[in-house]
């Protein structure tokens, strides 16, 4: 069981490391975006550019940094691969999108050993190149997969029968997640991990009968 923090802000990355249980983060290009619109600067450092910012969150977490591939060619992809690599060697993992031209590229960096994992992922068959790529991770959209197919959770149990069926050491870890219950019904669905923003992962560890529990006990 696999949990990832879904953000690209430096105070959430301090805070999953202050939590303690939480191994990842998964940033993406919306996400990063954004973050440079509204927090230019973080741990005395300015951040202009991705890269600066990628940097700023390896040196407040201590886990892997998920970083997704953008530029236009194969070819080009691949230097970025490089350079992002090398922002802070083995703190930095690749999120690849789910093309086909994109697979190879995968599997060249999954058999280097990096953690690389296929994102933009929408069907089994998606799905089963992954296995056969080598990569570590692969990243279903549940919540955007309801709204473009009618049920993300069934394409979270097909990934996980094919998975299962292949033996394959890949982990399904699941994004686009809105809420608790989906969170949890995920997980029931098959899934081995969430990436979820911070507020979701806080939300879990909360509940109103916890909290009259420990009222009452007070009073005892």
């Amino acid at each position: 069981m696999t949990l990832f923090l879904d953000s690209a802000f430096v105070d959430d990355a301090r805070r999953a490391a202050e939590l303690g249980f939480i191994v990842g983060i998964t940033t993406n290009p919306t996400l990063i975006a954004k973050v440079l619109k509204t927090e230019p600067q973080a741990s005395g450092v300015r951040i202009n550019t991705r890269d600066d910012l990628i940097s700023a969150m390896c040196d407040v977490f201590p886990g892997t940094v998920m970083v997704q591939l953008t530029a236009e060619t194969p070819a080009e992809r691949k230097a970025e691969a490089y350079r992002l690599l090398k922002l802070r060697p083995g703190h930095v993992g690749l999120k690849i999108p789910s093309t086909s031209e994109n697979f190879p590229l995968a599997c060249h960096f999954a058999k280097e050993g990096y953690t690389v994992g296929m994102t933009t992922i929408f069907s089994a068959g998606q799905a089963f190149l992954a296995c056969e790529a080598g990569v570590k991770i692969i990243f279903p959209y549940v919540n955007r997969s309801t709204r473009l197919l009618g049920d993300g959770l069934v394409l979270v149990s097909q990934m996980r029968a094919v998975v299962d069926g292949m033996k394959s050491p890949i982990q399904i870890l699941a994004a686009s997640i809105k809420s608790i219950e989906e969170a949890t019904n995920t997980i029931l669905a098959g899934a081995h991990g969430l990436t979820i923003p911070l507020d979701v992962i806080l939300a879990l560890g909360e509940n109103p009968h916890s909290q009259q529990a420990i009222a009452d006990f007070a009073q005892s």
